[in-house]
């Protein structure tokens, strides 16, 4: 290779990595007014204690912050938020959903930077994003990567009841204890996930920002709880018979492994090993499916179900109630 050829290589290295670069600076500067450090405290006998820490993100000016359920959840729990332009402020929780491990903090002050929220639906395996928090509290740490999966499941549990969160984003954007409750922001500077675990090295996990977070996000904002329909099942997916998957066109169900005494799905006369293929009208291969159609529209209301049992094909009506957390 001749000295002209060595040249051109190393100035598209060059222009490429300013390129990369001023992605990442760009998105920094714009998202760290938006990111708070929190200091979490307990309330206790001998006065507030400390009970953790991690970040958040600004959703309002007038105080309103996103962040991990995890990093917040427990009784008498409050704190400071500690912001890049030197403003500490007292915060309070709105409201904690454990099983979307998303909650809603409140500060005590106004004129916040909010962040805009984008669509994790967009994204696409490969695609640059920024990871803003402050991890082992160093405030406003910024690391960069790659998205490096999409549709990942994340268990949540409250109480005695787990649910799966769906399509979490999985990053190999450096993430350590404190970034969660910080924003994962693509190119654009707009906020695509919460950070909220490690599980190994170079692998972060984020829950998206889309469609049904954002639900989510509202009801906590406007209420401090989400609601949620209960079917009373426990299940995973089973391949398929061999004659309903040709008739179905797909390959699995779900399995009803166990069915709670007293339950809606009790009632409509669910057994264990029902192999489940349709609620509502809508297929059910997951048990990701199931859970996407107990929202809080659906308490009360009676749905249809099509389990095989057997050799047979059941039609089941079940009205799903209220799950108490």
């Amino acid at each position: 290779m001749s000295a002209t050829s060595d040249t051109t290589f190393s100035a598209r290295e060059v222009e490429a990595l300013d390129a990369y670069s001023r992605i990442v600076v760009d998105v920094a500067e714009r998202l760290a007014p938006s990111v708070a450090n929190l200091r979490v405290l307990r309330r206790s006998r001998a006065g507030q204690i400390p009970a953790g820490a991690g970040s958040a993100v600004v959703l309002t000016p007038d105080g309103f912050l996103l962040t991990s359920a995890h990093v917040v959840a427990g009784p008498g729990r409050g704190g400071r938020a500690a912001f890049v332009d030197g403003r500490e402020l007292s915060f309070r929780i709105v409201g904690v959903d454990r099983l979307s491990d998303l909650a809603v903090l409140r500060a005590d002050g106004d004129g916040l930077a909010p962040a805009t929220l984008g669509e994790a639906e967009q994204l696409r395996v490969g695609q640059l994003v920024v990871a803003i928090g402050n991890p082992n509290g160093f405030a406003g740490s910024v690391t960069a990567g790659v998205v490096s999966a999409l549709g990942r499941s994340l268990p949540a549990r409250a109480g005695r009841t787990m649910r799966y969160i769906d399509n979490v984003i999985q990053t190999d954007a450096a993430l350590n204890p404190g970034n969660s409750g910080g924003a994962l922001v693509d190119s654009a500077g707009r906020v695509v996930g919460i950070n909220t675990a490690v599980a190994g090295v170079g692998l972060g996990l984020a829950v998206p920002i889309n469609a049904a977070t954002r639900q989510i996000v509202g009801a906590l904002m406007r209420h401090g709880r989400v609601r949620r329909a209960y079917l009373g099942i426990a299940g995973g997916p089973r391949p398929l018979p061999p004659a309903a998957r040709a008739q179905l066109g797909r390959d699995s169900g779900v399995e009803t492994v166990e069915v709670a005494a007293g339950s809606p799905a009790e009632r409509a006369g669910m057994r264990s090993e029902d192999l489940i293929v349709e609620l509502d009208g809508h297929p059910v291969e997951r048990v990701d499916d199931v859970q996407r159609l107990m929202t809080e529209a659906t308490i009360g209301q009676t749905l249809s179900i099509r389990v095989l049992r057997g050799d047979r094909t059941l039609e089941l009506s079940v009205r799903p109630v209220e799950l108490g957390q």
